[in-house]
């Protein structure tokens, strides 16, 4: 008899059709299983490189705080190891030292100041004002190298790839000199505001001097960028044999200065700390002074 069933046609039939829809439902069933897994896949592939991403931004974004742009670009690449040695030498760089020497005799250690933390507190507030500054756009070359108590050290020229200057680089390196006294200034019309409404005297006294430096990262942990050379110290000793209020430079960088439009003020001869007797100047910085060519 059962033999007899599986000869007739529609039987064969049902049941060839119902092992078919069966079969097709199984692989309906399978496609959409790993269809969804592929979904599945691809989002957290996704969210993956959407995090990796983001941790990459806040890292560049930290590093930036600490680093300069170009600089910190190299460390968040892939290519870095931490123990590599980060350096370039560049030809013309212009430091600047701005100290707030009166500072030392203001900050006391007592009971209405808090132990000095509200001394602290104002420096802090002088330092995230100098600070500000360095967002404008005039002052976009000008790259803070760190502070040393109430000492603000900052340079300008250090954005380009050294060795591979062009001929508009070069005749910008000048400019740079000229943006920097700018910044200087700036800095002391932010001191002067702070003071009007803490009620200080405080005055700037800035050293600022031009010339080959070597900039380079040090640790790896806390990397710090720093700048060394005759050029960093010399710009040093032109702040600290300096006068409040007033913005020193060498002979080199005077004559640059007065070729922007600048009026500078010879001082004489002085004497720095292994370095001799040097001619020094004072740039004027009145209500009337020139402005720089190269900064327009």
């Amino acid at each position: 008899m059962t033999a007899g069933l599986m000869k007739e046609p529609q039987t064969m039939s049902c049941i060839y059709i119902t092992l078919f829809l069966f079969t097709m439902l199984l692989i309906s069933r399978q496609d959409e299983f790993c269809c969804r897994q592929e979904f599945l896949l691809k989002n957290k592939n996704r969210t993956d490189k959407d995090e990796i991403e983001l941790c990459e931004n806040l890292t560049r974004l930290l590093l930036e705080n600490v680093l300069p742009a170009h600089v910190a670009a190299l460390f968040v690449g892939e290519n870095k190891k931490n123990e590599d040695l980060y350096y370039k030498s560049y030809d013309c760089v212009c430091v600047m030292f701005a100290s707030v020497p009166d500072f030392k005799e203001f900050y006391t250690e007592c009971d209405i100041n808090k132990e000095g933390l509200e001394c602290l507190r104002l420096l802090n507030e002088i330092i995230a004002d100098f600070d500000e500054l360095l967002s404008k756009p005039k002052f976009s070359g000008v790259e803070k190298i760190k502070t040393i108590g109430s000492t603000y050290m900052a340079a300008a020229g250090l954005s380009g790839t050294p060795g591979q200057e062009t001929n508009q680089d070069r005749e910008r390196q000048p400019a740079q000199i000229g943006i920097m006294v700018e910044f200087a200034i700036a800095l002391m019309g932010k001191l002067d505001g702070i003071n009007r409404h803490s009620f200080n005297s405080f005055r700037l006294r800035v050293g600022i001097n031009h010339g080959p430096v070597i900039a380079g990262v040090i640790g790896a942990r806390k990397p710090q960028y720093d700048i060394w050379g005759n050029t960093v110290n010399v710009a040093s000793r032109m702040e600290s044999t300096g006068e409040l209020g007033r913005i020193q430079v060498t002979e080199e960088t005077s004559d640059v200065l007065q070729k922007l439009g600048y009026s500078c003020e010879c001082r004489g001869l002085i004497n720095v700390k292994g370095k001799g007797e040097l001619k020094t100047f004072f740039v004027c910085t009145d209500s009337n002074k020139q402005q720089g060519m190269g900064l327009s």
